[in-house]
């Protein structure tokens, strides 16, 4: 890694940390006791960097977490160069154990459509599944595009062309996005496909949640996909959605919590779920699950990586709510705890 990219990432590190840190807890130790080093998603960054940061001053145990995207997790605990991965994208039954991998979701959040159009101000505009298809396809090429128009019969819709801003990394956002425009649209499945990374026929490349935010925020006329913590964050314009019931919902914790009622949360399939266009009146359509990977060869790092988690789920949860993440039932977390024991990691 340059060493611009680190000064870069401890320079967000810092930030995060400061403007999202917790009240409470104690001054941090001076030195930290031990250190865990994580990578991956960048979905669940800003929650880790405040879990972390509380969990430092409780423990003096230094929680270093890179966001460098669900693609980079994944691949650097099958590399043994991390103790914890982190994807938006859960491996399959298969992938876990041909890697000798264990997996366990943390948090449920959504991922939304976010907009810069000046021209509507503070009004939500209104897509469904085959119009959002159709713009990051690139055969809808203006705001005003009557189909657009047919959805939002209230709106001054600008005669401006759309310019799409997609993840350039390997993403789990990405994973989650392009598995629900798999799912409502088949030209997106026959042309484009799912993955954390695609090949993307419109638009801008931006590097994680983070540079999707920054392009959309500063450039008029743009559309993109983020996770909804970082919409909050940067005030941006969120879509609303048509669902798989026709209702026209926002991206909300509750609408979260509504598309996570379906999630069949399995641990002998290590949690393998998605969430995408779910049932439910008032379900978010782009939904998903963030997971933890653990390598099975790192026994004792793994179960300081547990307590952490462990910790999380105990104490974490109304952290996870300020910061617009939604925390699993306690059904859920109770299943997890099983898991780990079965699989000797926890401690």
């Amino acid at each position: 890694m340059k060493i611009k990219s680190l000064l870069g990432f401890f320079l967000i590190w810092v930030v995060l940390l400061g403007f999202y840190g917790c009240k409470g807890g104690g001054e941090k130790p001076s030195k930290p006791s031990k250190f865990i080093n994580g990578a991956g998603a960048s979905f669940p960054y800003i929650l880790y960097a405040n879990w972390a940061n509380e969990y430092y001053k409780l423990t003096g145990v230094k929680i270093n977490y890179q966001s460098i995207g669900s693609g980079g997790g994944i691949r650097q605990i099958i590399e043994k160069t991390v103790d914890f991965g982190a994807t938006d994208k859960p491996l399959t039954p298969k992938e876990v154990e041909e890697n000798k991998l264990i997996q366990f979701p943390t948090v449920i959040g959504g991922v939304v459509p976010v907009v810069n159009i000046p021209d509507i101000k503070e009004k939500s505009l209104v897509l469904d599944g085959k119009t959002l298809c159709y713009i990051f396809l690139g055969k809808i090429k203006k705001f005003n595009d009557p189909e657009i128009k047919k959805l939002n019969p209230d709106l001054v819709l600008p005669d401006k062309e759309i310019l799409v801003v997609y993840r350039v990394d390997g993403s789990g956002t990405t994973a989650i996005f392009t598995h629900y425009l798999s799912q409502v649209c088949t030209e997106w499945k026959k042309e484009v496909g799912t993955g954390t990374s695609v090949s993307w026929k419109t638009g801008v490349g931006a590097k994680g949640n983070e540079g999707v935010s920054n392009y959309v925020k500063k450039t008029p006329y743009t559309i993109g996909y983020i996770e909804y913590a970082y919409a909050l964050q940067n005030k941006l314009s969120m879509v609303s959605l048509k669902n798989a019931s026709g209702a026209v919902v926002a991206p909300s914790e509750e609408s979260f919590k509504e598309a996570a009622k379906s999630a069949d949360l399995d641990p002998k399939k290590h949690f393998y779920a998605w969430i995408t266009n779910a049932p439910g009146e008032k379900a978010w359509p782009i939904t998903g699950l963030t997971y933890i990977l653990l390598s099975k060869d790192k026994e004792e790092v793994n179960k300081e990586v547990v307590k952490f988690f462990e910790w999380a789920f105990k104490q974490g949860d109304a952290i996870a709510v300020r910061l617009a993440y939604v925390p699993l039932p306690e059904e859920i977390k109770t299943k997890i705890y099983k898991y780990w024991e079965e699989n000797r990691v926890k401690p």
